[in-house]
């Protein structure tokens, strides 16, 4: 991952409302939910959920599905390792082992 694309991923997932969003998202991998959903269980209005489902995509974090009349969203679990990986790139020396928790057997 770029450093650009890390910066607009943790700014979008900077906010706590997005945050909620990206979790909740994960939480129902890999069917994920319809906008309505995602509205409901977090108690949001539909404008103000449209235009956060609209930054996390725009960072690559989530997309959606058409189905219909309603859209799908489920997270991009690969932004994230991506991130994860960004993150811990130069860990530990360079030591795979000891960063072995933070990224399991993933390779970066």
């Amino acid at each position: 991952m770029e450093k650009k694309a890390a910066l607009l991923a943790l700014s979008a997932l900077g906010h706590d409302v997005r945050l909620d969003i990206f979790r909740l998202l994960v939480t129902e991998e890999p069917d994920g939910l319809v906008a309505g959903d995602i509205a409901a269980a977090l108690n949001m209005k539909a404008n103000t959920l449209s235009a956060n489902l609209a930054i996390l995509s725009q960072a690559g974090l989530i997309y959606g599905v058409r189905e219909g009349r309603q859209i799908r969203y489920r997270s991009e679990l690969s932004t994230m390792a991506g991130l994860l990986c960004f993150l811990t790139e130069d860990c530990c020396k360079g030591d795979p082992a000891v960063c072995a928790p933070l990224v399991g057997d993933r390779k970066c």
